[in-house]
């Protein structure tokens, strides 16, 4: 049976393909190498970026798609889905209440004129 490396962090977190740590939710995503040199040469490029993450190798089977199968003991918790601010959440609201398909983000930067008008801008000359 093939092997395959991963690497793991303190938090049983796991490294996906975006250099991000993940759950173990997704696993085409995630970072493995069947070579263990290259796993060695990634974990240390990752602990060069963050010196505080204390990452480890984790040598798991793959499965007749190539998947790797992490053993359970090694599954981190699934982490929470980002939530969206209430911010955003009642502009997009308001967006969809006036029936207008355009972003309420843009239209209100699109509101601010950024460029002055005659009166505001100064000319001087010198002497």
């Amino acid at each position: 049976m093939k092997t395959a490396f991963l690497l793991q962090n303190q938090n049983k977190l796991l490294l996906n393909k975006q250099r991000e740590w993940v759950d173990a939710t997704d696993l085409k995503s995630l970072y493995l190498t069947p070579h263990k040199d290259e796993a060695i040469n990634q974990k240390v490029e990752v602990n060069a970026k963050d010196y505080t993450q204390r990452i480890h190798l984790l040598e798991c089977p793959l499965n007749e798609k190539g998947l790797p199968q992490v053993p359970e003991d090694a599954l981190p918790e699934p982490l929470p889905k980002a939530e969206r601010t209430t911010e955003q959440s009642s502009l997009l609201v308001e967006t969809a209440d006036d029936g207008d398909n355009t972003d309420a983000l843009s239209s209100s930067a699109e509101s601010a004129d950024p460029t002055p008008d005659a009166s505001q801008t100064e000319t001087t000359l010198a002497p």
